[in-house]
């Protein structure tokens, strides 16, 4: 039996207690050590898996053997495993290995949605995720994606904004969406979400393109209907409208 279970965004409050009872009842905990150590307290008496990150293949390949054995185990991802997360891979590396074991998926608050709910309501109406990591994904492909989405007035949430290698991706976004929204489109991000040294900020587009953050921050960007309502990021989905009909 494989349990792949999204962790959430970072405190244990967010983590949902089906995922808490499904690692309690694990013998195997798979996973980068950065997200096991979140959750150290709950499984501390467990078998680790644990690969560094750009080794996510092998580690699924433990994980899916340690499981064909007969063990339990439980492949853990930040935010929800089915988004950017390991999922797929999981599904992926068991049929390539021939290795017919039981798979259930176990949701968790991605970053779009916890990263919204701290800066207050930006994605109530339709909104699109991208990540601007390359690696997995030509730059090209991004590029259009970004230019796309804001044409058709999705609410942006960005995901893996930037890195040591892609220190000037986030602005390269920026330029692209520029071309379709006005500058003063309100944005907002935020850096260690339900972590230690959480903090956010609400700015305009312009300012965004020019801000400095790191690859633990979720940036929101928002459409032409974006507002700032009591310090708080804000897209009306249009309830208003209807009511005044």
């Amino acid at each position: 039996m494989i349990y792949i279970i999204g962790l959430g965004p970072g405190e244990q409050s967010q983590l949902t207690q089906k995922a808490v009872t499904a690692l309690k009842n694990c013998d195997v905990i798979a996973g980068y050590n950065v997200y096991i150590n979140l959750i150290k307290d709950i499984v501390s008496k467990k078998q680790i898996i644990s690969t560094p990150m750009k080794q996510e293949v092998e580690r699924c390949r433990l994980a899916a053997i340690a499981a064909s054995k007969g063990k339990k185990v439980a492949m853990v991802s930040s935010g929800d495993a089915g988004i950017y997360g390991m999922a797929g891979l999981m599904y992926e590396i068991c049929f390539e290995l021939n290795i017919d074991v039981e798979i259930e998926v176990i949701a968790g608050i991605t970053a779009a949605s916890s990263a919204a709910a701290v800066l207050g309501a930006p994605l109530t109406h339709d909104f699109a995720a991208i990540s601007l990591s390359n690696l997995l994904t030509p730059w090209e492909d991004i590029e259009k994606r970004l230019d796309l989405a804001s044409k058709a007035g999705f609410v942006l949430a960005i995901y893996n904004p930037v890195s040591k290698k892609r220190a000037n991706f986030l602005r390269k976004a920026c330029e692209i969406l520029l071309n379709n929204l006005d500058e003063n489109t309100m944005c907002g991000y935020v850096r260690n979400i339900a972590r230690e040294g959480q903090e956010h900020r609400i700015l305009n587009l312009k300012e965004l393109k020019d801000c400095q953050i790191d690859m633990f921050t979720t940036v929101i960007v928002g459409n032409k209907n974006t507002k700032v309502i009591g310090n708080k990021l804000v897209t009306p989905r249009g309830y208003k409208n209807v009511g005044e009909k």
